[in-house]
């Protein structure tokens, strides 16, 4: 469900790099930001990178870009 919001314009004007050099709307640009936000506040103790990358494999997964790891070889 999506919902309006009043964001600081301070804010908007952060994320616009960011968005940009990332390809994202502003919004979803902030929405990541809040995502990330959350999964370092849920997980104090792991590097952020680790996190960064975990999101980036779910997202992976999700898309069906999976390839199946083989023992032994």
């Amino acid at each position: 469900m999506a919902i309006a919001l009043k964001l600081s314009d301070d804010l908007v004007e952060m994320a616009k790099p960011h968005a940009a050099a990332e390809h994202r709307s502003v919004p979803k640009q902030i929405e990541y930001w809040a995502r990330l936000g959350k999964a370092v506040e849920d997980n104090p103790t792991l590097p952020l990178q680790f996190i960064k990358d975990t999101l980036l494999a779910a997202q992976e997964a999700k898309a069906g870009m999976l390839t199946p790891y083989k023992f032994g070889d």
